[in-house]
């Protein structure tokens, strides 16, 4: 016979701060045989110094997980709103030249 598997439910918490949120326009993403780094950045515009805002650290199997749920979500998101046009991504970034990836 088949084990059933219970369910378990996760209660994420949340403190005030992350709640707030922080604003990126740029991110960096690297790896290793073992995790991906992702850097969050925010460049002000005419500035050319940025600073990294978060860094997630995550393994690859998270990491193509995570990129399944915005491929989801981008496209639930087109469907609502129209293409997401990238043509800008070509052009200088905040006026410090093109985004790292």
């Amino acid at each position: 016979m088949k084990k059933q598997q219970q369910e378990i439910k996760l209660e994420i918490q949340i403190d005030d701060e992350t709640a707030n949120g922080r604003y990126i326009n740029m991110a960096v993403v690297n790896h290793n045989d073992s995790e991906f780094v992702l850097d969050c950045i925010y460049v002000q515009p005419q500035v050319p110094k940025a600073k990294v805002q978060s860094r997630l650290i995550t393994s690859p199997r998270n990491a193509k997980r995570l990129l399944l749920a915005l491929q989801n979500n981008i496209h639930t998101y087109e469907q609502q709103f129209g293409v997401i046009d990238l043509r800008e991504s070509t052009e200088s970034f905040n006026g410090v030249g093109k985004p790292v990836h």
